[in-house]
């Protein structure tokens, strides 16, 4: 397995674990899809078989789908249901293999799943498929409510199709390990606070040979190595770029901007701003109090 490909798969189980667990607390029924579960020999797959066959809310009278598209599933989905059989998995998660071809057969295997309606998240890992997943098939996951989507790309595959899809939450990351295009990973939701669940998740993956992230945005292409407090430098430069642009904004517009904008989380938006005002590089109204939601602050031209 590729460093890459395992801190995808690292990602996606810690960030389906929280939807889950989350999902399964407001609703009595949640759906998960994986696309392209062959893609990889179904490793990915397994891999969240076995997460969600873990969870307690499974025993206590919810249900769980999980809906496996690919090309050919057919040892694939034996495997994923001997995995939750293994795993001691009950009724509540029900494994579902449906092959055909995810840009064919996804929307369709959704509802006849019964995702229309109720929480939703969908894995679709188009940089481990033959070709980037079809704009429709990534739409179609808004049938869930609420729905989300983790999506990779191959490297130099554009993320901007997959922004106009319905989802007012929108953020890419790249995966890299050198000058060179990574792969992207993007998120898509209708919760704010699922996007804040999935930068947490982001930026706690453990840092596998080398994989760095890289801001799609950053002009100038730095690297920023996997932690729990990321370097701040490359968000500075885009906070005052954008404050630049837009000539003033108050605190929450610039979390909200960091959130959805750059690979960062609204923590580190609001520790930058602290040090931006100390450092009187820009400047804040009111002068003094607390660095709450309404602070307006403006760049110093």
């Amino acid at each position: 397995m590729s460093p890459i490909s395992s801190v995808k798969r690292e990602l996606l189980v810690r960030h389906l674990q929280a939807w889950a667990a989350g999902a399964l607390h407001r609703s009595r029924r949640a759906t998960y899809v994986h696309g392209y579960a062959d893609a990889d020999g179904g490793a990915a797959a397994e891999a969240a078989v076995r997460a969600l066959a873990e969870l307690p809310d499974l025993t206590r009278g919810r249900e769980l789908s999980m809906v496996a598209v690919g090309d050919d599933v057919t040892g694939v989905g034996e495997r994923l249901i001997g995995a939750q059989r293994d795993m001691g998995a009950g009724a509540g998660l029900a494994v579902l293999p449906v092959g055909g071809g995810t840009d064919a057969r996804l929307p369709v295997a959704l509802k006849a799943a019964g995702a229309s309606g109720v929480p939703l998240l969908a894995f679709l890992d188009g940089a481990s498929a033959s070709a980037s997943p079809a704009v429709p098939t990534v739409s179609a996951a808004t049938i869930g409510k609420p729905a989300e989507v983790v999506l990779t790309l191959a490297p130099g595959v554009s993320v901007e199709p997959y922004r106009e899809l319905g989802f007012p939450l929108f953020t890419a990351a790249e995966l890299a390990t050198g000058t060179e295009p990574g792969e992207v990973v993007a998120f898509a939701t209708t919760s704010a606070k699922s996007l804040e669940s999935f930068k947490e998740a982001l930026w706690a993956v453990d840092e596998f040979a080398g994989v760095r992230l890289r801001d799609p945005a950053d002009p100038e292409r730095h690297l920023i190595d996997i932690s729990l407090e990321p370097h701040p430098g490359p968000l500075r430069r885009e906070m005052l770029a954008h404050l630049s642009v837009v000539g003033a904004a108050t605190v929450t517009e610039l979390r909200t901007f960091t959130l959805t904008e750059t690979v960062y989380r609204a923590a580190d938006a609001t520790r930058v701003l602290h040090s931006l005002v100390d450092a009187g590089t820009v400047t804040r109204s009111p002068e003094h109090g607390r660095l709450g939601g309404d602070v307006v602050i403006r760049g110093n031209s």
